[in-house]
């Protein structure tokens, strides 16, 4: 390990376990939010009609399998990722690129299309080695200081 790997030392929350849970849970409650917004702009007729129930029915149809597929590529990028570090035993962006592809090939199984899920794979991974080749951030740190405060001589609070 170098002295980066060390700085990301998480402890417990480093595990293969906590790191799919949390990215399947993630993805999930990102997938329903997302599911609620889209089922909102489809069932807007259906309200209009007097029909409640239905539309109802179908919004948490649209947002559980929106839920579903978010879940599903969050929990399989993090999986993939992990089972990658464990058996390489290397901290790199290839563990990373692996994830995003497994996520994307998810994603094509998900929907039923090979054409969605190799192209979701490559999209995936490109992305997933791009923020990691970057330092997990895709802007240049700021050297400028935004305080609340004014800082006096000696840099200690006014």
């Amino acid at each position: 390990m170098d002295a980066a790997d060390t700085a990301r030392d998480l402890g417990d929350y480093d595990t293969f376990t906590f790191k799919t849970a949390s990215a399947t849970v993630a993805g999930g409650a990102a997938g329903l939010i997302l599911g609620s917004i889209v089922a909102s702009w489809r069932d807007i007729p259906a309200v209009q009609r007097n029909k409640p129930l239905p539309a109802l029915q179908n919004t948490l149809k649209v947002m559980g399998s929106y839920g579903l597929t978010y879940a599903v590529v969050g929990g399989t990028y993090a999986a993939t990722e992990s089972a990658m570090e464990v058996m390489r035993n290397k901290k790199d962006l290839w563990n990373g690129v692996a994830g995003g592809c497994a996520a994307g090939a998810a994603l094509g199984l998900r929907t039923g299309n090979l054409q969605t899920g190799v192209g979701a794979c490559a999209a995936f991974a490109f992305l997933s080695g791009l923020v990691d080749t970057t330092g997990n951030t895709t802007k240049q740190p700021s050297t400028r200081e935004y305080l609340p405060y004014q800082r006096g001589p000696g840099g200690h609070q006014n």
